[in-house]
């Protein structure tokens, strides 16, 4: 498979090694960000005015990407701060508690929570549902905020995503790519998935265990945001809408209700993704809805739009630091050719999959080499945040790689498993939007957390595929 690169490759290569040192200095880089969109768009129109206004073009087009997402994240802040307010989130946490009564707990039952529900319903929805519910126990017992959206990133869209096993979205795309049978890629990837997700959900434990115990790391190590503010926090009196006990206690039930009612019909109806997220976020709505009517009485019409507005004022401060970056990010995948006439080379699958390839073609052909490659290419291609964008091409690399038949499902897995472990929802700071809004935490940071766990999983990872081809 020959990719003819062009400068354009090289040029967003650069910005991307240029973003990425940034972000480990912790700086700010949009600006950076922007400067290589319009480097980008001189490339490909070779007019100043289609750079120019390839920024704005590119800001709308990762708008539009993540609109499912901000307004989720909005609307499920929105109901839960008319909960808090009313008290009815005390009700509903309560039975909870019983189980759920160190931060170690929390730490695993959010995660394991989070990965059962993601790999039913993918995990979008999921962050909602156990951001929802399980949060604001975890945040009484002494989880702070970054270790909930630790725990949902590496058990929901790292150790579920992966492995895909109940929906096969991610094995189906793989397999086909790369002529296996879907059951080999899926057999295959098991001891990957479960190598992975120990080494990295245990090192991650450690870490958050290691600064727990230390005051510094209580108030400092945990990326808390200062803008804007979490969404679990309690309010004050004088926002507090007193409510009957029992009407509190018939809305915590009902909403439970409901919530369990939405994860049946998810199942029944086999909605998954964009279709389960807008499940939950109409029944949000309607939540809050019928508790501000019933809490603000007269006044309810009122105060429902002041929550949706709350929630919105929330969603849009988390999300606007990141369209930017979002932006310069998705001109390596399908966006360089929307937003601009088509300025690649023919045969090409977008900069980031051609950049992939490349490297591949780069080394030797033999078992360990190969494994090495497929994560390292499986990475790269998941630099969209995507996740998914570019498995398939992963796929096809592995079928080149693998030197037998036997070593074929093996290295198509470890190729899946690197880029939605990267792109799907642990290191891109975009893509780990969800968990980040709902546990009030920066994106940002957040990524920073989940580097050394997810790279130490990858190469540990990497070393068992050696062995087992």
């Amino acid at each position: 498979m020959n990719i003819q690169l062009v400068p354009l490759h090289y040029v967003y290569l650069a910005f991307i090694v240029l973003i990425i040192a940034v972000m480990i200095r912790r700086r700010d880089t949009t600006i950076i960000c922007v400067a290589g969109i319009m480097t980008i768009g001189l490339l490909a129109t070779e007019t100043l005015s289609g750079s120019v206004a390839g920024v704005f073009n590119s800001f709308i087009y990762a708008t539009k990407e993540l609109l499912g997402t901000i307004f989720i994240i909005s609307i499920i802040v929105a109901m839960s701060r008319v909960l808090i307010r009313t008290g009815i989130n005390e009700v509903m946490v309560a039975p909870l508690t019983r189980f759920i009564r160190t931060p170690q707990a929390a730490y695993w039952g959010i995660g394991l929570f989070m990965m059962v529900v993601s790999l039913f319903f993918w995990p979008s929805p999921a962050v909602a549902l156990v951001g929802a519910v399980l949060l604001p126990v975890a945040v009484r017992v002494g989880l702070p905020p970054m270790g909930a959206a630790i725990a949902m990133n590496l058990f929901g869209h790292g150790i579920a995503l992966s492995g895909d096993y109940i929906i096969q979205g991610a094995p189906k795309l793989t397999a086909d790519a790369a002529g296996l049978p879907v059951t080999s890629v899926m057999t295959a990837s098991v001891p990957l998935v479960l190598v992975m997700g120990a080494v990295s959900t245990l090192t991650a434990f450690w870490m958050l265990r290691n600064e727990m115990k230390s005051t510094r790391g209580l108030k400092q190590g945990f990326g808390y945001m200062k803008q804007p503010e979490s969404h679990t926090d309690q309010p004050s009196p004088s926002q507090v809408q007193t409510m009957p006990l029992r009407l509190r206690k018939a809305f915590a039930l009902i909403i439970t209700l409901l919530f369990a009612l939405d994860v049946v019909l998810m199942f029944v109806l086999n909605l998954q993704g964009g279709d389960a997220t807008a499940l939950i976020g109409g029944t949000a709505v309607s939540i809050l809805i019928v508790v501000s009517l019933v809490a603000h009485r007269y006044n309810g019409s009122e105060e429902t739009t002041q929550y949706l507005i709350e929630g919105f004022q929330f969603g849009f401060k988390v999300f606007g630091p990141v369209i930017p970056i979002a932006a310069f990010f998705y001109l390596g995948d399908a966006a360089i050719t929307q937003l601009f006439a088509n300025p690649l080379p023919e045969g090409s699958h977008g900069i980031v999959n051609d950049l992939g390839v490349a490297l591949a073609g780069l080394v030797p052909l033999n078992g360990t080499v190969g494994a090495i490659m497929m994560t390292v290419t499986g990475a790269v291609t998941g630099m969209d945040g995507s996740g998914f964008s570019g498995i398939s091409l992963v796929g096809s690399i592995a079928a080149m790689f693998a030197g037998s038949a036997e070593s074929a499902p093996t290295l198509t897995a470890l190729g899946q498993v690197a880029a939605i472990w990267v792109g799907g929802g642990t290191l891109i700071p975009w893509a780990l939007i969800p968990a980040a809004a709902i546990c009030g935490v920066n994106p940002f940071e957040l990524a920073r957390r989940n580097l050394k766990p997810v790279m130490l999983g990858l190469a540990v990872t990497t070393i068992v595929a050696i062995f087992l081809i």
